[in-house]
């Protein structure tokens, strides 16, 4: 399992471009997404499977749709990925998890 948290700069209306760019499809590996309200933008939650298919989704429909979403003018550095050292998931969304 691989868990980070992300603090971005964006507010709603950009984050929902985002997510239309993405799809409706489940993205391959996601066991979970939060995204909250922080002051001076939004904090992504991520749970996948593993970092392998969590760059996998990056590479193949994560940042192709956020290049869509700023038009192609997207910032040319990452925020900050800090990843959490998990000791223990539960709950009925992980239940599935390999």
């Amino acid at each position: 399992m691989y868990v980070f948290v992300q603090d971005v700069p964006i507010g709603e209306p950009l984050y929902r471009r985002i997510v239309e760019e993405i799809g409706p499809e489940p993205v391959a590996g996601s066991l979970l997404h939060l995204c909250v309200r922080r002051e001076g933008g939004l904090r992504y939650i991520d749970v996948w499977e593993s970092k392998e298919a969590c760059a996998r989704a990056f590479d193949e429909r994560i940042h192709p749709a956020v290049d869509r979403a700023f038009g192609g003018n997207r910032p040319g550095t990452e925020p900050t990925v800090e990843v959490l050292d998990v000791i223990d998931a539960s709950g009925s969304l992980l239940a599935s998890a390999p």
